[in-house]
C-alpha cells in the first residue's frame, strides 16, 4: 500500500491533540477515504471500524424491563391518590409493600415484572429494609416527584449500592468500616468534583505534587494541566516486559517507590488500567499499602474502578486503604448504560481527609467556616463527602443537590439484579464477549501479549515499537523512529483502511502504542482490525527492506 498522504509535519502537529480528539480526525479521514472521489468508479464498500471508543455494544435489558415495570406500579400508585385526566398524586407510604404485592398478582405477564419482585424480595431479605419503606422510594422515586432527599443518596439504594460494591468491588470482604456514597453524573462528574473539592477544601493546592499510574485515561493527564490546578505530576510507568518485544504492563518496585515521597499529596489509578486493562497486582497494592503505613501517611488514592467487574475476584485497592483512598465507580460499561450516567463516589468514615480538615491552620478552618456556614451552625463538622455535594452545587444550591431519583432507582436495579443468578450469568456473558473479541484481534494481527489473570481485556494496548523489535530487530525498530511519527499508523490505518483507533501515547503510554477497545464492534471486526494492523505493519517492514537494498 501507499505511504499516507499526509505529511510528516502535518501528522505532527495533528499528533499534539487528545487523543480523543485526534480519533474525530482518523473518523473524517476514513470517511472521506470511502466517498467517491473524480475518476473513482465507485464508492468504496469497506465499512468504517472505530475501535477508538469504549462505549459498549451490549445493554442489561432485564433490570431495564424491571425499571419500565416499576414505572408502571409507580403511576398506579399516583392515579390511586388523585385522578384527574392525566393528573396525578404523590405515592404514599402506608401498605405500599402490601399494594406492590397485588399489582405483581393481577399483571403477571407484564414484561420485567418478575426480574422486579425477586429485586424486591431479595432486598427486603439480605438488607432487612421495612418493606413500605422501600417499595415507597423505589415507585416515588421513579415518579421523580421529589428532590433527592438526602441529598447525597437515598437511603435505601445507597444501601444497596455499598452491598454491590462490597460484592464486585471487594471480592465480598470488605472492610468493617462503613462506606460513604454520593451518587453522581457518571464517573466523569466523579472526577471533576473530587479535583474541585480537594482544592476548595485546602487538601490540594495549586502546583501540588501528584502521581498518576501510567498509562491512564486521558483526563487523568490532561486535568492537572489546566491552569486551574497546574499540578507538578510524577508518572508511575507500567514499563516491564515478560520478554523482548512483549509488554507486562506492569510497575517496577523503583516506579512505585516514587509515591514514598511525602510532597506526593494524591495518586491517580484506574484499576483494572485504561488501555492496558490488567487489575493492579498485589504485589504492587503490598507496596502502597506499606508505603502509606512507613513513609508516606496521608497519600490520598484516587481508584477509578469502572472496569473491575470484567476480572475474576477483584479486590479494589480501597480495600486495602480504606483511610486513604476515595473509590470511583460507573455503571456504564458493565451494564452498556454511558447515556444513564450513574456513577458513585465511595468515602470510608473513617479517613484522612477529614482528619486533614481537622487540622488545618486556624485562618483556613475560618475560610472553610464560611464558605459551609449556611448549611449548618457547626460547619467544622461537615464530613468531606458531604462537601462533594456542596461544592457541587456551588453550595449556595446544595438543598437542591443530588442525582435525579429515577437516576438513582436505575442504579438500584442495576446493583440488584447482579446480587441474583441472572445477574452473575450476564456478568459471566459479557467477560466472554472482550475475550473472544481479544483473541481474534490478535489472531488476525499475528501479535503476542503477555498472559495474565487479571486482564479485563476491556481494551488492549499494543505496542507496535516493541513488535517491530520482537519480529524484525532493533534496526527495525530503530528505522520506524527515525523515519515516521509514532501515529503514523493510525493514519495509514484510518486512510488505507478505515479503521480508527487511539494512540497509546495520549495515554502516557509508549509512543508507538496504539489502543483498540474490545467493547464496541462486532467479533468479527476485531479480526479484520487485526489484519489491517498486520498488513500496516508488514508496509513498514518493505520499506525498511527496501531502504536496505
Amino acid at each position: 500500500m501507499p505511504k499516507t498522504t499526509f505529511t510528516r509535519e502535518e501528522i505532527q502537529s495533528f499528533a499534539q491533540l487528545s487523543p480523543f480528539e485526534l480519533k474525530d480526525k482518523f473518523i473524517r479521514i476514513a470517511q472521506e477515504a470511502q466517498a467517491d472521489k473524480p475518476g473513482q468508479k465507485e464508492k468504496s464498500s469497506t465499512q468504517m471500524l472505530n475501535a477508538g471508543r469504549g462505549n459498549p455494544n451490549w445493554t442489561a435489558t432485564g433490570p431495564r424491563e424491571a425499571f419500565y415495570a416499576l414505572g408502571y406500579f409507580a403511576l398506579s400508585e399516583s392515579r390511586r391518590v388523585w385522578t384527574a385526566d392525566n393528573l396525578g398524586g404523590m405515592p404514599e407510604k402506608p401498605g405500599s409493600g402490601e399494594r406492590f404485592d397485588t399489582f405483581v398478582r393481577r399483571h403477571p405477564d407484564l414484561p420485567g415484572i418478575e426480574l422486579l419482585q425477586n429485586c424486591v424480595e431479595y432486598a427486603v431479605e439480605r438488607f432487612g429494609f421495612d418493606r413500605d419503606a422501600f417499595v415507597h422510594e423505589l415507585t416515588d422515586s421513579s415518579i421523580g416527584d421529589n428532590y433527592p432527599v438526602p441529598d447525597r443518596m437515598l437511603t435505601h439504594a445507597e444501601t444497596i449500592v455499598r452491598g454491590y460494591l462490597a460484592d464486585e468491588m471487594f471480592d465480598k470482604k470488605p472492610p468493617a468500616d462503613n462506606l460513604s456514597l454520593f451518587a453522581t453524573e457518571g464517573g466523569t462528574a466523579a472526577m471533576c468534583y473530587i479535583f474541585d473539592s480537594l482544592m476548595k477544601n485546602g487538601i490540594l493546592k495549586k502546583g501540588d505534587k501528584i502521581a498518576l499510574m501510567v498509562p491512564v485515561f486521558t483526563p487523568y493527564i490532561e486535568i492537572p494541566e489546566l491552569d486551574t490546578y497546574e499540578f507538578d505530576v510524577v508518572n508511575v510507568e507500567a514499563s516491564l516486559f515478560t520478554e523482548t518485544g512483549v509488554r507486562e504492563w506492569r510497575y517496577p518496585t523503583e516506579e512505585v517507590a516514587k509515591l514514598a515521597d511525602p510532597a506526593v499529596k494524591l495518586v491517580c489509578i484506574v484499576n483494572p488500567s485504561n488501555p492496558p486493562s490488567l487489575a493492579l497486582s498485589q504485589r504492587v497494592a503490598d507496596q502502597i499499602k506499606d508505603i502509606v503505613a512507613t513513609q508516606n501517611p496521608n497519600l490520598l488514592l484516587v481508584t477509578d474502578d469502572v472496569y473491575g467487574t470484567f476480572v475474576e475476584g477483584f479486590r479494589s485497592i480501597a480495600a486495602d486503604l480504606p483511610r486513604n483512598t476515595l473509590l470511583v465507580y460507573s455503571y456504564s460499561k458493565h451494564y452498556g448504560c454511558t447515556g444513564w450516567r450513574l456513577g458513585v463516589i465511595g468515602l470510608h468514615d473513617d479517613n484522612v481527609i477529614d482528619e486533614m480538615i481537622a487540622g488545618l491552620p486556624a485562618a483556613e478552618k475560618e475560610r472553610l467556616n464560611k464558605r459551609y456556614g449556611t448549611l449548618s451552625l457547626e460547619p467544622e463538622k461537615i464530613r468531606f463527602i458531604d462537601r462533594l455535594v456542596a461544592d457541587s452545587r456551588q453550595v449556595a444550591l446544595n438543598h437542591t443537590a443530588g442525582l435525579s431519583l429515577p437516576q438513582q432507582m436505575m442504579m438500584t436495579l442495576f446493583s440488584l439484579f447482579d446480587m441474583l443468578e441472572e445477574g452473575q450469568a450476564y456478568k459471566a456473558r459479557i467477560r466472554a464477549i472482550v475475550r473472544q473479541r481479544l483473541d481474534l484481534l490478535l489472531e488476525g494481527a499475528q501479535m503476542k501479549i503477555a498472559d495474565d489473570p487479571k486482564r479485563a481485556g476491556y481494551y488492549i494496548e499494543l505496542d507496535l515499537l516493541a513488535e517491530a523489535e520482537r519480529v524484525h530487530g532493533k534496526d527495525f525498530a530503530d528505522f520506524l523512529e527515525k523515519n515516521y511519527e509514532p501515529v503514523d499508523p493510525l493514519f495509514r490505518l484510518a486512510e488505507q483502511t478505515h479503521v480508527v483507533l487511539l494512540n497509546g501515547g495520549g495515554f502516557d503510554g509508549p509512543q508507538w502504542s496504539v489502543r483498540v477497545s474490545l467493547a464496541n464492534l462486532d467479533d468479527l471486526d476485531y479480526l479484520k482490525i487485526g489484519h489491517h494492523l498486520r498488513g500496516i505493519f508488514n508496509d513498514y517492514a518493505a520499506e525498511w527492506q527496501a531502504s536496505r537494498a
